[in-house]
């Protein structure tokens, strides 16, 4: 028994290990970014939100950030609160695109968020998704509504 004990146990460290691996070597997909000035379309897993999906898909949609006043001080307030976001980087920035990569404390999971301005519209659109796996369990979602209230709260 006390063998079979530690090859389950070594079972699980591997497994663990494999899954700390993945969620940390998930290359940055190459669909980011802004492509005839809209953000990537969520896929049909419910591991995205976007401000840009069909609001009738509650599933992904999100509502955009509301820009107040200055568009480009808005601009600067909403790359601010995404940097606010626990394991948040800048990655790139670029004529109203921001893209951030968010990593998860526990499992080192690497999702990521973009802005884009859209000043004539008055918003600014977001897209949260992650790297790998099918559900997030909420967590896209979650960052997105952490991102709006720091954005709002920052006024």
């Amino acid at each position: 028994m006390n063998k079979f004990v530690r090859i389950a146990a070594a079972l699980v460290a591997l497994g663990v290990a494999g899954v700390l691996w993945v969620g940390c070597a998930a290359p940055r997909p190459d669909n980011l970014g802004v492509n005839g000035g809209r953000l990537s379309d969520c896929p049909s897993s419910p591991n995205c939100v976007s401000s840009q999906a069909d609001p009738a898909d509650a599933e992904h949609y999100a509502e955009p950030l509301k820009l107040e006043g200055d568009a480009a001080a808005s601009w600067e307030r909403a790359k601010q609160a995404a940097l606010s976001l626990p394991g948040a980087k800048l990655l790139e920035e670029r004529d109203g695109y921001a893209a951030f990569e968010c990593t998860t404390r526990l499992m080192r999971f690497v999702d990521d968020v973009e802005l884009l301005l859209d000043a004539p519209a008055g918003v600014i659109h977001l897209r949260s998704s992650s790297r790998i796996g099918h559900s997030d369990l909420g967590a896209n979602r979650k960052r997105v509504e952490a991102l709006r209230a720091a954005y709002t709260t920052a006024r």
